[in-house]
């Protein structure tokens, strides 16, 4: 899962077409609409994007793609909402850390919760990955699966980004949202594959994405189940069982989806491998990058920042022919009103 960037300066995080399945008809073809990614600029990019779903969903064409194999892969943070300036889940983890310092005052003198809780980023630094494990320990597990489900809606519900005031489930880009509602009205089946925590997202990306927890993929702890009485609980554990960034992302695509994508976005390095998997193979391809460029409607970030970086996939792109969305230019809005 995404590592907050006050702890350490890098990162370690509408309706599908199967009733047409079910009934063995033929796969839909692209829908005609007037304009069916209102957000974006006229121009190269959103053409791309048109001219790529049309030919694979055109049954007579060269590059038609079977409904089943109309998979889209996303990356959440810096894809689908924004990350800058931290990640959200990292928000999280500090507010859960300041929660049960109040609990038990012990914890606020002991590292690393007393470098989180006064600001001491060189400290936090210096205790490493350990450090950001016990934290991530203490906030991710023991409890069920349920309680840290109801502990994500209520902190969600209340916490406001420190710049637009507003709530992190709102700033989620329009012209991505219509992107997924475009590519799940022309028979695609459209998942997360994010670093961020499965648990993290799946309270919230169905009525944010359309995208159902069943179709979200993430890092994860491992878990376990018990009976108490007649009450099923599965019990989160203080055990990183799996991480889905960089090429652990593959991997997760490859366990949880069995198909690879022949659709797939994200933002940083932290994507290059699922970028690479999705392309490097027969048959038509579309990757796509969205570029921060916009420092005053969003954020301006690539090669430097300690957050979603892009670096080496932004060298790779042109090479491989994926597109990169410059969010200035192409977007011609970026939060809903």
């Amino acid at each position: 899962m995404p590592i907050p960037s006050t702890f350490i300066p890098t990162r370690r995080a509408l309706l599908v077409f199967a009733a047409v399945n079910m009934l063995g008809l033929t796969a839909p073809e692209a829908q005609t609409q007037t304009d069916p990614l209102p957000s974006w600029n006229d121009g190269a990019a959103k053409t791309r994007i048109i001219d790529f779903v049309q030919r694979v969903t055109r049954q007579a064409g060269p590059d038609f793609v079977p409904i089943e194999d109309r998979i889209a892969t996303f990356d959440n943070d810096g894809t689908l909402w924004t990350e800058q300036p931290n990640y959200v889940q990292a928000e999280f983890v500090e507010a859960r850390a300041r929660e049960l310092a109040n609990a038990n005052p012990e914890l606020a003198g002991r590292q690393p919760f007393k470098a989180l809780l006064s600001g001491d980023r060189a400290t936090l630094a210096a205790l490493g990955e350990q450090g950001i494990a016990d934290l991530m320990i203490a906030t991710h597990s023991g409890m069920t699966t349920t309680a840290f489900e109801k502990s994500v809606s209520d902190w969600l519900a209340t916490a406001r980004h420190p710049r637009f005031n507003r709530p992190y489930t709102e700033l989620i880009y329009q012209p991505m949202v219509e992107l997924l509602t475009y590519l799940r009205a022309n028979g695609f089946k459209t998942f997360i594959v994010s670093g961020g925590g499965v648990e993290f997202m799946r309270p919230w990306t169905e009525k944010a994405y359309g995208i159902p927890p069943e179709q979200v993929i993430g890092s994860s702890g491992k878990t376990s189940y018990r009976l108490e009485g007649d009450t099923p609980v599965i019990e989160k554990l203080p055990t990183v069982e799996f991480v889905d960034d960089g090429s652990g992302k593959p991997l997760g695509i490859n366990r949880f989806i069995g198909r690879r994508p022949v659709f797939a976005a994200g933002n940083s390095d932290g994507d290059l491998q699922m970028l690479q998997w999705t392309t490097l193979n027969t048959g038509p391809r579309f990757a796509l990058i969205v570029h921060h460029t916009d420092v005053e409607r969003e954020y301006a970030y690539d090669r430097q920042s300690q957050i979603g970086r892009l670096d080496k996939a932004l060298d790779e792109a042109p090479k491989r022919g994926w597109l990169v969305v410059d969010m200035k230019r192409d977007w011609k809005t970026i939060y809903k009103p």
